[in-house]
């Protein structure tokens, strides 16, 4: 990881910090406009922040909160009377109730407070500066009266609402892709397409939900938290629900990829091992996360054939059979994950994944999945520096020696690209079993 990536975090956090410390003396300094509309609102940020939701790629995310935090930085007029808070309000507002929400809860078994986790505040952080960027947008212009002099009645208006709304979905996908990019290791532009990826899902969700409640408080108030934050209470219950059934398909293929090393056809750890490297190397070839979801179920799987084999393989080193054994292997593998429920996908990349880089003309073949490819790779490794340890090399020794041997199969076995993935990642090193 470079120095700029751990850096940024970093500075989010003490720009979100200045700009909360910023707008809460300004607010106070003014005086606070509509005190009991604030504290509506906070209470339900606090609210929101409190029944956040897990969503795949470990994503962090308060739907609630940021619905009504994106409402309050999105709210003019309120029940038929025009409002008057600004930015600084807005934004003092949505980090209080934010605060509120992270404030630590005491343990029950040792009875102390807890501290957040990084990824809480990160979270929060990056929901703050997009409720700031979103308020910066839209109450200047609401405030100083320049919306009354645009053709902006009626419909134009939710339109101009929903034009605001996309720029912040935008900002905050930037920014969660800049904080994954430091906490991952992934590329940007894989985290970011990961990011706008997700706007289709809960995210829309959100950003339809506090538009809802910014038009729709002019005609109901304040009713329109409650009336508009109970459908998408539901919606997390239901992303909530998915995200348990990611969870155990993933534990029941961990405790599947541990059958062949109970069974003893595989070296205890070999298949974690290989999901470590494939995704290590996954993340250099800048996949995203739901392909490196992927790559490291079928990873931790690439070995289930061998237990069609009446004899085992010695040291479970497929990487050292004949061609036509290892592809042998791998189909009787794919056979067996495609009856387990695991995505198709899976199924497909285990197939191929000893099949050779070029076809029978001689070109690449472009129908080998690149998580097969990386799976080879990954494979031969372990089983290389495996070979390397029983005897008796040194980790350097060991580790120059593998590395001849898949050069040696550069272009033939092993792609080009994802050999030098290896050679380039740093994370990747010749461990015990």
């Amino acid at each position: 990881m470079t120095r700029a990536g751990q850096t940024s975090p970093k500075a989010l956090r003490g720009t979100a910090a200045l700009l909360l410390l910023l707008t809460c003396a300004d607010a106070l300094h003014h005086g606070i406009s509509a005190p009991l509309v604030a504290a509506a609102f906070a209470a339900v940020i606090a609210v929101g922040e409190r029944v956040r939701v897990t969503l795949p790629g470990d994503r962090e995310q308060a739907p609630i909160g940021t619905a009504v935090a994106l409402a309050y930085a999105l709210l003019g007029p309120l029940h038929g009377l025009p409002t008057t808070h600004g930015v600084s309000q807005v934004v003092a507002v949505a980090g209080i109730g934010t605060l509120a929400g992270l404030a630590p809860l005491r343990s029950r078994r040792r009875h102390r407070r807890c501290r957040p986790e990084p990824g809480r505040v990160d979270g929060a952080v990056r929901r703050l500066l997009t409720v700031g960027f979103a308020a910066l947008l839209f109450q200047p212009l609401y405030n100083s009266g320049a919306l009354d002099q645009l053709p902006l009645a009626g419909p134009a208006y939710g339109v101009f609402l929903t034009g605001v709304a996309a720029l912040a979905a935008l900002c905050d996908a930037t920014l969660a892709a800049v904080q994954r990019r430091a906490r991952n290791g992934l590329r940007f532009a894989a985290a970011l397409e990961d990011e706008l990826r997700s706007l289709l899902g809960i995210g829309s969700a959100i950003v339809a939900t506090g538009m809802l409640i910014s038009l729709l408080a002019g005609e109901v108030g304040l009713w329109a938290l409650p009336l508009f934050c109970a459908p998408l209470l539901l919606a997390q219950a239901a992303f909530r629900r998915a995200a348990a059934v990611r969870a155990t398909t993933g534990q029941t293929i961990e405790t599947l990829a541990r059958a062949t090393e109970v069974a003893g056809y595989t070296p205890p750890g070999h298949a974690r091992r290989v999901a470590d490297t494939a995704c290590a190397l996954g993340r250099e070839l800048g996949l995203g996360s739901r392909d490196l979801a992927l790559l490291e179920y079928a990873a931790l799987m690439h070995d289930i054939g061998q237990l069609s084999l009446v004899e085992p393989v010695p040291d479970g080193a497929t990487a050292l059979l004949p061609q036509p054994e290892q592809q042998r292997i791998a189909r009787l593998g794919s056979e067996v994950i495609s009856r387990t429920g695991v995505p198709g996908q899976v199924a497909g990349q285990v197939a191929r994944l000893a099949d050779p880089c070029h076809g029978p003309d001689g070109c690449a073949d472009r129908t080998l999945p690149l998580a097969a490819r990386i799976i080879r790779v990954a494979n031969a490794f372990d089983d290389l520096s495996a070979a390397a340890r029983r005897r008796g090399l040194t980790e350097q020794a060991g580790r120059q020696e593998v590395f001849e041997l898949l050069r040696a199969e550069r272009g033939r076995l092993y792609d080009p690209g994802v050999l030098d993935a290896l050679a380039r990642s740093a994370t990747v090193v010749v461990r015990p079993d």
